[in-house]
Protein backbone atom coordinates (compact mmCIF):
# COMPACT_ATOMS: atom_id res chain seq x y z
CA UNK A 1 0.00 0.00 0.00
CA UNK A 2 1.12 3.35 -1.25
CA UNK A 3 2.04 6.04 2.38
CA UNK A 4 -1.29 7.94 2.63
CA UNK A 5 -3.29 9.92 4.89
CA UNK A 6 -6.97 8.29 5.34
CA UNK A 7 -9.68 10.12 6.65
CA UNK A 8 -13.30 9.36 7.24
CA UNK A 9 -16.28 11.19 8.93
CA UNK A 10 -18.85 9.88 11.17
CA UNK A 11 -21.67 11.46 13.20
CA UNK A 12 -19.29 14.04 13.57
CA UNK A 13 -16.44 12.53 14.24
CA UNK A 14 -13.25 12.64 11.66
CA UNK A 15 -10.80 10.05 11.75
CA UNK A 16 -7.25 10.61 10.17
CA UNK A 17 -5.11 7.69 9.76
CA UNK A 18 -1.43 8.04 9.08
CA UNK A 19 -0.85 4.72 6.58
CA UNK A 20 2.18 3.50 6.36
CA UNK A 21 2.39 0.53 7.25
CA UNK A 22 5.75 -0.28 5.88
CA UNK A 23 7.65 1.94 7.48
CA UNK A 24 5.79 1.98 11.28
CA UNK A 25 3.59 4.62 9.66
CA UNK A 26 6.57 7.00 9.01
CA UNK A 27 5.63 10.03 6.82
CA UNK A 28 6.90 10.52 3.91
CA UNK A 29 7.33 14.28 2.30
CA UNK A 30 4.01 14.00 0.12
CA UNK A 31 2.21 12.72 3.53
CA UNK A 32 3.55 15.72 5.53
CA UNK A 33 3.28 18.41 2.45
CA UNK A 34 -0.99 16.80 2.57
CA UNK A 35 -1.40 17.01 5.60
CA UNK A 36 -2.45 20.84 6.20
CA UNK A 37 -4.74 20.38 2.72
CA UNK A 38 -6.66 17.60 4.83
CA UNK A 39 -7.28 19.45 7.88
CA UNK A 40 -8.28 22.44 6.04
CA UNK A 41 -10.85 20.35 4.18
CA UNK A 42 -12.44 18.52 7.54
CA UNK A 43 -12.24 21.99 9.06
CA UNK A 44 -14.50 23.39 6.40
CA UNK A 45 -17.02 20.91 6.69
CA UNK A 46 -19.62 21.73 9.62
CA UNK A 47 -20.33 18.22 10.28
CA UNK A 48 -17.27 17.24 11.58
CA UNK A 49 -16.61 18.44 15.41
CA UNK A 50 -13.76 16.15 16.82
CA UNK A 51 -10.92 14.98 15.42
CA UNK A 52 -9.26 11.68 15.98
CA UNK A 53 -5.92 11.43 14.39
CA UNK A 54 -4.19 7.70 14.73
CA UNK A 55 -2.16 5.22 12.81
CA UNK A 56 -2.70 2.36 11.08
CA UNK A 57 -2.36 -1.02 12.49
CA UNK A 58 -0.40 -1.00 16.11
CA UNK A 59 1.69 1.96 15.87
CA UNK A 60 1.19 5.20 15.90
CA UNK A 61 3.86 6.68 13.90
CA UNK A 62 7.48 6.10 13.62
CA UNK A 63 8.53 9.65 12.82
CA UNK A 64 9.68 10.58 9.32
CA UNK A 65 10.64 8.81 6.57
CA UNK A 66 14.59 8.71 7.05
CA UNK A 67 15.31 7.57 3.67
CA UNK A 68 13.80 10.96 2.69
CA UNK A 69 16.49 12.73 4.88
CA UNK A 70 19.43 12.02 2.81
CA UNK A 71 18.27 14.74 0.12
CA UNK A 72 20.01 18.04 0.54
CA UNK A 73 18.32 20.68 2.38
CA UNK A 74 15.78 21.10 4.76
CA UNK A 75 12.55 20.79 3.16
CA UNK A 76 11.68 17.68 5.19
CA UNK A 77 11.94 19.33 8.84
CA UNK A 78 10.48 22.48 7.01
CA UNK A 79 7.09 20.20 6.13
CA UNK A 80 6.90 18.65 8.94
CA UNK A 81 6.90 22.01 11.42
CA UNK A 82 3.70 23.29 8.96
CA UNK A 83 2.02 19.77 9.40
CA UNK A 84 2.42 20.24 12.95
CA UNK A 85 0.91 23.82 13.08
CA UNK A 86 -1.53 23.25 10.63
CA UNK A 87 -2.76 20.38 13.27
CA UNK A 88 -2.18 22.72 16.18
CA UNK A 89 -4.02 25.23 14.41
CA UNK A 90 -7.06 23.00 13.94
CA UNK A 91 -10.07 24.91 15.25
CA UNK A 92 -11.95 21.38 16.66
CA UNK A 93 -10.93 19.69 19.42
CA UNK A 94 -8.49 16.69 18.83
CA UNK A 95 -7.38 13.68 19.90
CA UNK A 96 -4.54 11.35 19.45
CA UNK A 97 -5.20 7.79 19.58
CA UNK A 98 -1.68 5.93 20.23
CA UNK A 99 -0.60 2.78 20.30
CA UNK A 100 2.90 1.13 19.48
CA UNK A 101 5.56 3.67 18.38
CA UNK A 102 5.32 7.57 18.62
CA UNK A 103 7.95 8.81 18.28
CA UNK A 104 9.91 11.72 16.17
CA UNK A 105 7.82 13.78 13.82
CA UNK A 106 4.87 10.93 15.57
CA UNK A 107 5.98 12.80 18.63
CA UNK A 108 5.77 15.91 17.18
CA UNK A 109 2.04 14.87 15.63
CA UNK A 110 0.76 13.92 18.95
CA UNK A 111 2.02 17.02 21.13
CA UNK A 112 0.11 19.13 18.33
CA UNK A 113 -3.21 17.64 19.03
CA UNK A 114 -5.15 18.71 22.10
CA UNK A 115 -5.26 15.32 24.16
CA UNK A 116 -3.68 12.37 23.63
CA UNK A 117 -4.77 8.66 24.59
CA UNK A 118 -2.36 5.86 24.95
CA UNK A 119 -2.72 1.75 24.62
CA UNK A 120 -0.13 0.18 27.47
CA UNK A 121 2.88 -0.98 25.53
CA UNK A 122 2.89 2.55 23.41
CA UNK A 123 6.44 3.92 23.67
CA UNK A 124 7.06 7.88 23.15
CA UNK A 125 10.20 9.86 22.40
CA UNK A 126 11.61 12.59 20.75
CA UNK A 127 14.45 11.64 18.59
CA UNK A 128 16.35 14.50 16.71
CA UNK A 129 19.61 14.56 18.95
CA UNK A 130 20.05 10.49 17.01
CA UNK A 131 20.17 12.28 14.21
CA UNK A 132 22.25 15.16 14.68
CA UNK A 133 18.99 17.61 13.45
CA UNK A 134 17.98 20.87 15.60
CA UNK A 135 14.54 20.59 16.66
CA UNK A 136 12.53 23.71 15.48
CA UNK A 137 11.83 26.47 18.32
CA UNK A 138 7.73 26.08 17.90
CA UNK A 139 8.13 22.25 18.60
CA UNK A 140 10.55 22.93 21.48
CA UNK A 141 8.31 25.34 23.07
CA UNK A 142 5.17 23.30 22.21
CA UNK A 143 6.38 20.10 23.90
CA UNK A 144 7.93 21.79 27.17
CA UNK A 145 4.67 23.60 27.41
CA UNK A 146 3.12 19.97 27.23
CA UNK A 147 5.55 18.08 29.66
CA UNK A 148 7.84 20.95 31.41
CA UNK A 149 11.02 22.05 31.03
CA UNK A 150 12.85 19.24 32.54
CA UNK A 151 11.21 16.57 30.99
CA UNK A 152 11.41 18.49 27.64
CA UNK A 153 14.79 18.20 27.66
CA UNK A 154 14.90 14.93 29.14
CA UNK A 155 13.39 13.61 25.65
CA UNK A 156 15.28 16.09 23.48
CA UNK A 157 18.78 15.67 24.98
CA UNK A 158 18.37 12.16 24.94
CA UNK A 159 16.42 10.55 22.39
CA UNK A 160 15.28 7.53 24.92
CA UNK A 161 11.98 6.19 24.69
CA UNK A 162 9.68 6.49 27.38
CA UNK A 163 6.99 4.07 28.38
CA UNK A 164 3.09 4.60 28.48
CA UNK A 165 3.07 5.01 32.24
CA UNK A 166 5.98 7.11 32.31
CA UNK A 167 4.55 9.77 29.27
CA UNK A 168 1.52 10.35 31.32
CA UNK A 169 2.97 10.91 34.86
CA UNK A 170 4.77 13.78 32.95
CA UNK A 171 1.49 15.06 31.19
CA UNK A 172 2.87 13.85 27.47
CA UNK A 173 -0.51 11.70 27.39
CA UNK A 174 -3.60 12.08 29.30
CA UNK A 175 -4.95 8.35 29.85
CA UNK A 176 -3.51 4.99 29.38
CA UNK A 177 -5.85 1.87 28.65
CA UNK A 178 -4.95 -1.77 28.74
CA UNK A 179 -4.93 -3.50 25.24
CA UNK A 180 -7.40 -3.66 23.59
CA UNK A 181 -9.61 -1.06 24.70
CA UNK A 182 -8.04 2.24 23.59
CA UNK A 183 -11.03 2.39 20.98
CA UNK A 184 -13.45 2.12 22.49
CA UNK A 185 -12.70 4.72 25.25
CA UNK A 186 -11.71 7.05 22.29
CA UNK A 187 -14.89 6.52 20.43
CA UNK A 188 -16.59 6.92 23.77
CA UNK A 189 -15.15 10.25 24.68
CA UNK A 190 -15.19 11.70 20.79
CA UNK A 191 -18.68 11.32 21.42
CA UNK A 192 -18.72 13.14 24.86
CA UNK A 193 -16.60 16.19 23.00
CA UNK A 194 -18.91 16.40 20.20
CA UNK A 195 -21.92 16.49 22.13
CA UNK A 196 -20.53 19.48 24.16
CA UNK A 197 -20.68 23.26 23.09
CA UNK A 198 -18.14 23.80 19.80
CA UNK A 199 -18.39 27.59 20.91
CA UNK A 200 -17.23 26.67 24.48
CA UNK A 201 -14.79 24.62 23.02
CA UNK A 202 -13.28 26.59 20.35
CA UNK A 203 -12.73 30.08 23.11
CA UNK A 204 -10.99 27.44 25.67
CA UNK A 205 -8.38 26.24 23.08
CA UNK A 206 -7.73 29.62 22.14
CA UNK A 207 -7.18 30.46 25.54
CA UNK A 208 -5.55 27.80 26.84
CA UNK A 209 -3.25 28.07 23.71
CA UNK A 210 -2.22 31.27 24.82
CA UNK A 211 -4.29 34.16 23.16
CA UNK A 212 -4.81 36.90 24.90
CA UNK A 213 -6.55 39.70 22.71
CA UNK A 214 -10.04 37.67 21.83
CA UNK A 215 -12.03 37.75 25.10
CA UNK A 216 -14.47 40.81 23.01
CA UNK A 217 -14.46 38.42 20.29
CA UNK A 218 -15.89 35.20 21.69
CA UNK A 219 -18.25 37.63 24.55
CA UNK A 220 -19.59 38.67 20.40
CA UNK A 221 -19.85 35.39 19.72
CA UNK A 222 -21.66 34.21 22.76
CA UNK A 223 -23.74 36.65 23.29
CA UNK A 224 -25.13 36.15 19.14
CA UNK A 225 -25.12 32.09 19.30
CA UNK A 226 -27.79 30.63 21.81
CA UNK A 227 -26.01 28.16 23.08
CA UNK A 228 -25.77 29.26 26.62
CA UNK A 229 -29.37 29.81 26.44
CA UNK A 230 -29.97 26.16 24.65
CA UNK A 231 -27.40 25.07 27.45
CA UNK A 232 -29.47 26.46 30.58
CA UNK A 233 -32.68 25.10 29.24
CA UNK A 234 -31.50 21.84 28.93
CA UNK A 235 -29.83 21.84 32.24
CA UNK A 236 -33.54 23.09 33.88
CA UNK A 237 -35.50 20.56 31.80
CA UNK A 238 -33.55 18.10 32.33
CA UNK A 239 -32.73 16.71 28.61
CA UNK A 240 -29.85 17.05 26.14
CA UNK A 241 -28.79 20.27 24.63
CA UNK A 242 -28.99 20.91 21.52
CA UNK A 243 -26.19 23.01 20.61
CA UNK A 244 -26.38 25.45 17.18
CA UNK A 245 -22.72 27.34 17.14
CA UNK A 246 -20.93 24.72 15.30
CA UNK A 247 -23.37 24.28 12.78
CA UNK A 248 -24.21 28.02 12.07
CA UNK A 249 -21.57 29.96 12.70
CA UNK A 250 -17.02 29.67 11.78
CA UNK A 251 -14.84 28.85 14.88
CA UNK A 252 -13.64 32.67 14.73
CA UNK A 253 -10.15 31.45 14.17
Amino acid sequence: MEPQLKDSVTDGIATLVIANPAKRNAMSAAMWRALPDVLDRLAADPAVRVLVLTGEGDTFCAGADISALREPGDEQQTLAVRAEEALAAFPRPTLAAVRGFCVGGGGQLAAACDLRFAEEGARFGITPSKLGIVYSSSSTRRLAALVGPSAAKYLLFSGELIDAERALRTGFVDEVHPAGELDKRVAEFARVLASRSLLTQSAAKEFADGRLDRDDHWAEQARGSGDTAEGVAAFLERRTPRFTYGSRAASGR
